[in-house]
């Protein structure tokens, strides 16, 4: 059995450094400290703990929600390494041997590299021998349980991995993190998957039928030629799609969708039974953020998904200062609101933020 006192982070290829930053601040925050080892462009980070117990601490206490670039995170042991091809399978299961009993599934992984989608193909047909051995072992329960912990193996190449788990409640429920969705054949623009993925990310699915209900009234600024409309449409919302350019035909032939060709930062609705409101205007976060505080403020929405487009450098710190300003400015407004934001798997140089107008006690997730 091998001693877990680090936490492995998967992200996006290129913010490393920011995944890097972000698990040292919140782990700080828990009183926990530790170190983290970047390797760019690897799309993972592990974060390792100082004293013992505080891997696990750390998965227990700290929200995976409320982590920004971080796409899954699991704790786990240092790498294993020579996995003897002709039985890779035994020091797998001593690794984790003690550490984790009575788990309810299991995932074989890779990172989200070119080099990690050659492995692919064979952790599918390494999984199925794996569960096996894992289920006699009395590791792994016989039929899979969503509410039970996750056992992850990440390959780095086929004769090392990090062996470790996650806990249902505290974990992406998705491969790798990502959300596998299908582009849409008639949608007008591959950002159509930047808000879909956002729903399924930012709203428990079973407030759908609620929260995404046909009938809404929705906004879209910056919305040629309709990415995010279409997703609106989809879901039978009536839509102002405000933006100079062209919108997509096929949705104004929807017969729901109204275009004002006007500047998205000087629309103003001229009724107050707006329930969403979403943006992915290319500008700076500062300006974008200042946006759509002014709509929850003035009580023109009751949700907002945005985009921030971030610069090159202080990425995390760009995101932190523009949820704190957005906050501040709700709450001298006493504005009650949820925030949540998320690097989405179809986002790039950008950061997703989810804010919901909730009445009762201000609840932030940063």
């Amino acid at each position: 059995m091998q001693t877990l006192n680090r936490i492995i982070l998967y992200c996006r290829s290129g913010f490393e450094k920011e995944c890097a930053a972000e698990i040292t601040d919140k782990a700080a925050a828990l009183s926990i400290f530790g170190f983290a080892k970047v390797k760019e462009q690897s799309s993972f980070i592990e974060f390792e703990c100082y004293q013992p117990g505080e891997a696990e601490k750390l998965i227990t206490s700290l929200d995976f929600k409320t982590l920004i670039f971080a796409r899954q995170m699991f704790i786990t042991g240092p790498l294993l390494t020579h996995l003897p091809q002709e039985n890779r399978i035994s020091p797998i299961i001593e690794a984790i041997d003690g550490c984790i009993s009575k788990a309810g599934s299991l995932r074989v992984e890779v990172a989200d590299t070119n080099e990690g989608k050659e492995l692919a193909n064979f952790c599918r047909k390494f999984t199925v021998p794996l569960r096996q051995a894992l289920r006699e072992k009395r590791i792994l329960l016989k039929v899979e349980n969503p509410l039970k912990p996750v056992i992850h193996l990440l390959f780095i190449n086929s004769t090392s991995c990090f062996v470790g788990y996650s806990y249902s409640n505290n974990n992406s429920p998705f491969y790798m993190g990502i959300p596998r969705l299908k582009f849409p054949s008639d949608a007008p623009s591959r950002s159509t998957l930047k808000l879909e993925e956002a729903f399924h990310i930012f709203i428990p699915y079973e407030e759908w039928d609620e929260r995404l209900k046909g009938g809404l009234n929705a906004v879209d600024l910056g919305a040629c030629p309709g990415g995010w409309t279409y997703q609106l449409v989809k879901r039978s919302m009536m839509v102002y799609a405000v933006d100079n350019g062209l919108m997509d035909p096929r949705l104004m032939d929807s017969g729901q969708v109204k275009h004002f060709q006007e500047d998205g930062f000087k629309f103003q609705p001229k009724k107050n039974n707006i329930y969403w409101l979403v943006c992915d205007m290319v500008e700076k976060p500062a300006k974008v953020t200042q946006l759509v505080s002014q709509w929850l403020t003035n009580g023109w929405c009751r949700e907002a998904i945005f985009n921030l487009k971030l610069p090159m450098k202080r990425r995390y710190e760009e995101v932190k200062q523009n949820i704190a300003m957005l906050e501040d400015e709700l709450h001298a407004n006493q504005i009650n609101v949820q925030i949540q934001a998320k690097q989405l798997y179809h986002d790039r140089e950008e950061v997703t933020v989810h804010v919901q107008r909730i009445w009762g006690h201000a609840n932030i997730d940063r």
